[in-house]
């Protein structure tokens, strides 16, 4: 080998790193349109039976069809959305959300019942509010960012939401279209492994959102029983909204008990029940009911559902969504599981002979 090819080797090599490089840093940069595209193809993989109903059996028209479907899709979110009115309402009665003077006042009471509670058991809570720098929170100086977060996310999210309806629309409507030039660009000696592998991994993509909505109802049900035991007021919709933040693994339940917690207790101010005695027993209880939820979910309901609709191991699907949650965070946990599957059925297509990959899509 001559000096001349190896600089054009370590020249070649440098170019394609700096290709990748900046291949990388662009979709970094253009990471939300990929995520309201991808969100918007589990819409479209849901919606699409519904579509091909409206289709076959009521003879709609393919944008007809479409349309539908997506209105039919945002009146049952906007009916969910709806059920959120009353304990918004509620709450907001209970705190006097607005009369600023006497929110903070329930507020600091509800602090300092709290606190005497743990200073009963030699619990020092103004040496754990100062390591923790909650004391913005004790003087109220996190209300003005909060709402100017609010204002920034509800515009984020309306574009957001804009855009996936968009997105979603047009998948839908040109479906056979964009199959149809996907189908013609691809190369002839692989057609028949992608086509193969682009059906299978439709196929257990909708078996796995229908799994998804199967255990997020479960824990509904579970959850409404534990509510509904300990007389927790509105007990429907925090049991659907404390089901929903479980869409987030291991991190979701922690968020929909400390919800759950500050709507028992703030509910028990509201009413002007007694704190030690009657609201944080009962706060305490239903922490631990939904506790009891969870450890039935992550023991029975999950594995069992997730390795039915994925053909996969329960060990397998928990450490995957470890490891996307470690790399990529939250976002990471919630996409570990589809995509993770996509690439057991493109490697099983691909490369069939390799011993680990034959291992992993064994059961595929």
């Amino acid at each position: 080998m001559t000096s001349k090819e190896i600089s054009l080797g370590i020249v070649k090599a440098v170019a394609i790193l700096i290709a990748s490089g900046l291949a990388l840093f662009f979709l970094f940069k253009i990471s939300s349109v990929l995520i309201y595209c991808i969100i918007a193809i589990v819409i479209s993989l849901l919606l699409n039976p519904l579509v091909n109903f409206l289709k076959r059996k009521l003879k709609f028209k393919n944008t007809l069809a479409v349309i539908t479907a997506i209105l039919i899709a945002f009146l049952v979110i906007s009916g969910f959305i709806l059920l959120f009115v009353p304990l918004l309402l509620a709450q907001g009665k209970n705190l006097s959300l607005l009369d600023v003077t006497t929110l903070e006042k329930n507020y600091h009471i509800l602090l300092q019942n709290i606190t005497l509670f743990l200073d009963s058991y030699n619990v020092n809570t103004k040496q754990l509010i100062q390591n923790s720098k909650l004391s913005s929170f004790t003087t109220f100086e996190f209300i003005p960012n909060f709402i100017n977060s609010f204002f920034s996310t509800l515009g984020n999210f309306s574009m957001g939401f804009a855009s996936v309806l968009f997105i979603t629309f047009f998948i839908l409507k040109e479906s056979e279209s964009f199959y149809l030039k996907f189908k013609n660009i691809l190369p002839d000696n692989q057609k028949e492994k992608i086509l193969h592998s682009v059906k299978e991994i439709n196929h257990l993509l909708s078996r796995y959102f229908l799994g998804l909505l199967l255990q997020l109802t479960i824990i509904m049900i579970l959850y409404l029983v534990v509510f509904l035991i300990f007389g927790v007021e509105n007990a429907i919709i925090i049991a659907l909204l404390c089901a929903i933040f479980n869409i987030v693994p291991y991190v979701g339940p922690l968020i929909a008990s400390v919800v759950a917690g500050l709507l028992v207790m703030t509910s028990g101010i509201g009413a002007g029940a007694d704190f030690v005695n009657e609201t944080l027993p009962t706060a305490i209880y239903v922490l631990i009911g939904m506790s009891l939820v969870q450890v039935i979910d992550n023991n029975f309901s999950s594995p069992l559902i997730f390795s039915k609709s994925t053909n996969s191991h329960p060990l397998e699907i928990f450490l995957i969504i470890l490891m996307a949650g470690i790399l990529f965070g939250i976002t990471g946990m919630i996409i570990a599981v589809p995509f993770y599957t996509s690439l057991k059925v493109i490697g099983k297509e691909f490369f069939p002979e390799n011993k680990v990959i034959k291992a992993l899509t064994k059961n595929l």
